[in-house]
């Protein structure tokens, strides 16, 4: 078994969930991020990734990645952390960027941090089956540990709203290389990429923080300097505001598409079972979800936490809006 207590999890709890924004606004008009909301009547879906982070890291090498404009709805949710561990970004500016700051973060404080990236904005209905192979990957660290592996999930259906990762050579280790990703392919080319055993890219990214940092200085070399600067900046002067001046000049940069998308060489991915997941992207990921119904039982510890709004409440909210006025 790996020594998952000295791994780190990083949580990634800064996006602004816009593509479900008609689902996840109030009736009095409030916008709440999807991550601050439950699927069904449960923990927040950022409760369920801490939950997922239980198997991974103890408290103390568990962060969580979240927006200033957000505070007030995570600083309640995440009092159970230690204050250093919620690292919070001016501004978003992207999934690259938003793993960089929180990485640096974690590299401080162990050079050799093995760590699993989890977004904070996936429904899994047999956590079970996701917990093993997490497991698994952090074992598979010490045989490439140059080389992040990606969690891919194995399709349950065809999706053109989703990435797809073309796994290419087993690598004799239970993963395999990347041959190629494609992002949100048309219908038919779900359906072939799903027939030639492509997965579904989960965004979840189990690796040596070094590794990391090296895909990211491959592609963005100069932001990971002046954050790095800005940073050190900021802890000799804590009233200088660098870090937040830094982020009003820099543009946004997806992980995916700009930062490992041309590095496959660099990667590895290892397949998931099906497990009923999904990243709740769209009002349509969301409806499938609820009609698939409640997640198992998590077989890791509990972690307690109410959600501001119920997406199935919501769901069924504007059923009936829509019902009424087509009456």
């Amino acid at each position: 078994m790996p020594e998952t207590n000295t791994a780190w999890t990083l949580v990634l709890a800064a996006g602004e969930g816009s593509r479900l924004q008609a689902l996840t606004t109030t009736a009095s008009g409030t916008a709440v991020p999807k991550q601050f909301c439950s699927l069904f009547d449960g923990p927040a879906l950022l409760h369920e990734a801490l939950r997922r982070a239980d198997i991974i890291s103890d408290v103390s090498r568990t962060c969580v990645i979240v927006a200033e404009q957000h505070r007030r709805w995570w600083r309640e949710a995440l009092a159970t952390l230690p204050d250093r561990n919620v690292i919070v970004q001016p501004s978003n500016r992207g999934t690259a960027i938003g793993i960089l700051l929180p990485l640096l973060h974690i590299l401080e404080r162990d050079r050799d941090a093995r760590l699993v990236l989890l977004p904070s904005d996936h429904s899994v209905r047999q956590e079970a089956v996701l917990a093993d192979a997490l497991l698994a990957a952090l074992e598979g660290l010490r045989w490439r540990p140059s080389e992040p592996l990606l969690m891919g999930i194995v399709p349950e259906e065809v999706d053109p709203e989703l990435g797809y990762i073309v796994p290419g050579e087993r690598d004799g280790r239970g993963a395999r290389t990347v041959a190629r990703f494609v992002e949100k392919p048309p219908l038919a080319q779900a359906r072939e990429l799903i027939r030639a055993g492509a997965l579904w890219n989960a965004f979840i990214v189990v690796t040596r923080g070094q590794a990391l940092l090296n895909l990211l200085r491959a592609r963005i070399g100069d932001i990971v300097s002046a954050m790095e600067a800005a940073i050190a900046h900021d802890r000799a002067d804590p009233q200088a505001g660098t870090l937040a001046a830094l982020y009003e000049r820099l543009p946004s940069i997806d992980f995916s598409r700009d930062i490992i998308a041309g590095q496959e060489d660099a990667l590895r991915v290892l397949s998931v079972p099906p497990c009923g997941w999904s990243d709740l992207g769209t009002p349509q990921r969301v409806e499938e979800a609820l009609r698939r119904g409640p997640q198992s039982a998590p077989r890791i510890p509990p972690r307690g936490g109410g959600a501001w709004l119920s997406l199935a409440a919501q769901h069924h909210r504007l059923q009936m809006r829509h019902q009424t006025a087509g009456a």
